[in-house]
């Protein structure tokens, strides 16, 4: 049965604004899509880091690092800064990208939960 619904107070017969500013949300969420992206945010949270102390910590190049660590913050999720001699790179936002961490981890165990056994599908 198809559903039908007249225009919402919220819709708009030309809304291009969304469209713009759902391409801003997705480029974000692209790079937050990364798994070893994901891991480098993570061992922020636990305070600052050299590239030296992430790449040892993932087991990846420090090139690897340094390349998600600029994509990281060109997105405006993390500083780099000197400390003495080295270069360290922190959080920014720690709340909120605490949040978003938190919320994502909620929404995949109540996907995963919600989702058919793969075995019982015909």
């Amino acid at each position: 049965m198809p559903m039908i619904h007249g225009p919402l107070p919220t819709d708009l017969t030309r809304d291009t604004g969304s469209v713009e500013e759902a391409t801003d949300l997705a480029g974000l969420l692209s790079v937050l899509a990364d798994p070893t992206r994901l891991a480098i945010l993570q061992h922020l949270r636990g305070g600052e880091h050299r590239v030296g102390e992430l790449s040892e910590h993932l087991g990846l190049a420090q090139s690897t690092v340094s390349q998600h660590l600029g994509l990281l913050r060109d997105a405006g999720l993390i500083s780099t800064h000197t400390h003495g001699r080295a270069r360290v790179s922190c959080l920014e936002h720690e709340d909120l990208l605490t949040s978003v961490l938190v919320t994502a981890r909620a929404l995949l165990a109540s996907a995963s939960a919600a989702a058919p056994d793969a075995e019982h599908t015909p």
